[in-house]
């Protein structure tokens, strides 16, 4: 009488299924999609650490970080911290679940960021005055966003 080995391969029943085939990942543009959306991600994160508003008072030239003007600057933050880290958990092997498309998720955040960085574009909020032009960072921020939203486009057409 044979032992059953605990250690060894597992042995998988034969359903009289045909094997699935494996996809290779996607090259040139549409392969693209991963690093365009955690690139765009951490710059994102990183953008709210430029200087979005600049202006002078007397004798003094100032700017001001996104992380400074409400809380909307750190919600952008934490928006492009959440795309950096929902890639990273992928690559991990931990996902989110199926019925939460990752390309979905990744486009809605990239939405939400360019209404927030569009929000502060538009209007300069009071606590951050004489700094009445807009600085380098804001506009990073905004292309960082769209940015976003084209890498979660570029997934989505990767799952198609």
């Amino acid at each position: 009488m044979e032992t059953p080995d605990f250690f060894g391969d597992p042995v998988e029943p034969d359903l009289g299924l045909p094997p699935r085939p494996v996809r290779g990942a996607p090259d040139g543009l549409w392969g693209a999609g991963d690093r365009v959306t955690w690139i765009a991600g951490l710059i994102l994160a990183l953008s709210s650490f430029m200087d979005w508003y600049a202006g002078s008072g007397v004798g003094v030239k100032l700017a001001v970080i996104g992380w400074h003007t409400g809380v909307l600057g750190k919600l952008v933050f934490f928006i492009g911290f959440a795309v950096v880290a929902i890639i990273a958990l992928r690559e991990a092997g931990m996902g989110l679940p199926a019925s939460a498309p990752e390309s979905l998720v990744i486009l809605a955040l990239g939405a939400l960021a360019t209404v927030f960085v569009l929000i502060r574009v538009i209007s300069i909020p009071d606590s951050v005055l004489p700094a009445d032009a807009r600085g380098i960072g804001i506009w990073i921020s905004l292309l960082a966003s769209f940015s976003v939203i084209a890498g979660g486009l570029l997934r989505a057409a990767e799952e198609l």
